[in-house]
């Protein structure tokens, strides 16, 4: 199904680049090249998915993305970053980036990053569906609402991003079952590419850092040791 992709790259060149092999993929485009424009295109909800780049003009991508979801406007982002340390990765994701691409990359792995963050998407249960077994589940003093995409501890509410959210209601769906990275790629970011598994670890740790009372010493999302990782099966109320 035909989506439309927001594009924000200051190098012309490499926004018609991915724009033409985006469009080969059946999807319309649009491409902005700097950062005042790009937010004012990312927050106008028109578009299913937007790939920022992080060195731009006049407003960095990760300025943007910050603010987007404080906005609270939750269109999935790909970022793309010259940088290539971890530091950087984690700052884009945790500001609420889902998913990110370290330049330079191939043509096959953008394609294949986008395939799988749309798929999230079609996954997602469309508005005005009915309700299924699983639309809340209570666990110790976690609620995770999966109609609303909220998540509260102790009835606090809890921002997390959307690639987050999804690998929590994925654990919580499937109390005591260890998985292992692959597996998660697979069921939560829509690929199970080699490679990829350091994405895992840097969403669990950003996820218990934020549902965690001692992220050190978790409660809800445990370690398997030489397997994974797999959610307390604690009884849900």
């Amino acid at each position: 199904m035909e989506k439309k992709i927001l594009v924000v790259e200051d190098q012309r060149d490499i926004a018609d680049l991915i724009a033409m092999h985006l469009r080969d993929l059946g999807h319309r485009v649009d491409c902005v090249h700097d950062g005042p424009g790009g937010y004012d295109a990312a927050r106008s909800g028109r578009h299913d998915l937007i790939v920022l780049d992080v060195m731009l003009p006049g407003r960095d991508g990760l300025d943007i993305v910050r603010a987007l979801r404080m906005e609270r406007v939750t269109t999935p982002v790909l970022m793309l970053t010259a940088r290539s340390t971890e530091i950087d990765r984690v700052l884009g994701l945790e500001l609420g980036a889902d998913d990110y691409l370290t330049k330079p990359f191939s043509i096959p792995e953008l394609q294949a990053r986008v395939k799988a963050m749309l798929r999230r998407i079609e996954m997602q249960a469309p508005a005005g569906a009915a309700p299924d077994i699983d639309e809340r589940i209570d666990v110790g003093e976690l609620v995770i609402d999966c109609v609303s995409r909220e998540v509260r501890i102790n009835g606090r509410p809890v921002a997390l991003t959307a690639r987050e959210f999804d690998l929590l209601a994925h654990f919580a769906r499937n109390p005591g079952r260890a998985f292992t990275r692959m597996q998660l790629l697979d069921a939560v970011w829509g690929t199970s590419f080699e490679g990829y598994e350091h994405n895992v670890n840097t969403h669990i740790n950003r996820l218990r850092s934020k549902i965690e009372i001692d992220p050190a010493n978790p409660r809800y999302v445990l370690t398997v040791r030489g397997v994974g990782y797999r959610f307390t099966d604690e009884r849900a109320r």
